[in-house]
């Protein structure tokens, strides 16, 4: 089964529902690289450190937020896991509103959602309950450290959270190959069961205004940045008087080689001098 980018669960009132964040973009698509067109060499990418030059790999690089002149705290991912727990691990509904309200240029991403380990049923009385009512659900998560709102509805027997793309860019249910691991038209969900969601439902319906959705995540880090910052938990980095480039430690010194070839241009043409000299003798 193909992995999610994204594992969590779906906070819809007192419900937990598990569930994962799968890619729907069509994986097979042309694939570029960059070429110098001087020559068509591929043009590589560095990442180097300013006051020596040379080349650092990954796993030797971290995030630094930089809160005065040169004045850096590091921020590791357990710092942005730590600034808003919930939020990085909950895709949080705040309200149901009609689909016809929300405009479609504010999507931006679709992403197939998938019921986690338990969370098939709950899975089920979401989805008909979308259906049934003919809504969205908006709700609020962090993917790579980033807050996103997003609609999350009904297609199919399955669950979309929407960010929009160009729909030839979409794969389709029956194109997922994942899917076909989850029987889900054989869970049953009760009278009772789908009508308490009814009502919840109703309770938290609201009128769709966007403007009321704001971003808090980066409030919320910068917050704890600065929590960081007041307990002493600085670093302090200089900055290099020059910005020294990256360079390749193998590349040939070519003056030796230079200086050699004109020294032998020189001896040439002292040498090619003697011969029109020796020539023009033997004329006169």
């Amino acid at each position: 089964m193909a992995r999610g980018i994204w594992n969590g669960a779906i906070s819809f009132g007192l419900l937990n529902i598990p569930v994962a964040v799968m890619s729907s973009k069509e994986e097979e698509r042309l694939s570029f690289k960059m070429l110098d067109k001087r020559n068509n060499s591929p043009i590589g990418y560095k990442q180097y450190n300013k006051a020596t030059g040379k080349e650092v790999e990954r796993k030797n690089i971290e995030k630094a937020y930089e809160y005065k002149k040169n004045q850096f705290v590091l921020v590791t991912e357990e710092d942005f896991l730590k600034a808003n727990p919930k939020a990085t691990k909950t895709i949080d509904i705040e309200d149901f509103v009609s689909l016809e309200e929300v405009d479609i240029l504010l999507f931006e991403k679709p992403y197939y959602l998938i019921p986690g380990k338990n969370g098939e049923k709950g899975y089920v009385l979401l989805r008909k309950i979308l259906e049934d009512t003919k809504k969205v659900a908006v709700a609020k998560f962090v993917l790579r450290s980033k807050q996103h709102l997003v609609a999350v509805m009904a297609r199919g027997d399955y669950l979309i959270l929407e960010m929009l793309r160009f729909s030839h860019e979409i794969q389709e249910v029956h194109e997922a190959d994942y899917l076909d691991d989850f029987h889900l038209d054989k869970i049953k969900v009760s009278p009772k069961e789908m009508k308490a969601a009814k009502t919840l439902v109703d309770e938290m319906t609201a009128k769709w205004k966007p403007d009321q959705y704001k971003d808090t995540y980066q409030d919320e880090l910068l917050k704890y940045i600065k929590k960081k910052i007041k307990a002493g938990d600085v670093e302090d980095v200089a900055e290099p008087e020059e910005d020294i480039k990256a360079t390749n430690t193998n590349v040939l010194d070519l003056m030796p080689f230079l200086e050699k070839s004109l020294r032998a241009g020189k001896s040439k043409k002292i040498a090619h001098k003697k011969i029109i000299k020796r020539a023009r003798k033997a004329r006169a």
